[in-house]
C-alpha cells in the first residue's frame, strides 16, 4: 500500500510525496503555507485520484514525459516526476489511481530535514 509522507522544508513551508509500496516517488506536492493546508491538499488528492479528466499528460522540450494531477477547479495538487516515455507517465498515473486513495498519512513534519 501507498502512503503520504508529510514534511516541513527548510523554508518553512510543509510538503508531501505520494510513495508506491516499493517506497518510489509517484508525485509530489507544491508547498503550503500551513500544515492544515497540505493535509487538505493530500484529501484532494485522495478525491480526485481515479478522475482520468483531471491527468495533465505533458511532453517536454527534452522529450521527456509528466503528469499533473488538478482539482476540479483546475488547480494542479500533485505532479509527478519526468519519465522518459509516455508509457511510463501513464504507469505513473495508474499507480497513482492505485495507491492514493487508501494510502496512510505518516507526518514527518518534527523531523529535520536537509
Amino acid at each position: 500500500m501507498g502512503k503520504f509522507t508529510l514534511f516541513k522544508g527548510k523554508n518553512g513551508e510543509f510538503y508531501w510525496n505520494l510513495k508506491a509500496s516499493n517506497g518510489e516517488i509517484i508525485g509530489q506536492s507544491e508547498g503550503y503555507k500551513s500544515k492544515t493546508s497540505a493535509e487538505n491538499g493530500i484529501e484532494s488528492v485522495r478525491t480526485n485520484a481515479s478522475i482520468d479528466a483531471h491527468y495533465e499528460l505533458s511532453e517536454a522540450a527534452n522529450g521527456k514525459f509528466h503528469w499533473n494531477l488538478k482539482a476540479s477547479n483546475g488547480q494542479v495538487i500533485m505532479s509527478s516526476q519526468t519519465y522518459s516515455s509516455e508509457s511510463g507517465a501513464k504507469n505513473g498515473i495508474a499507480s497513482t489511481k492505485k495507491n492514493a486513495p487508501e494510502a496512510k498519512l505518516v507526518d514527518e513534519t518534527e523531523q529535520a530535514f536537509a
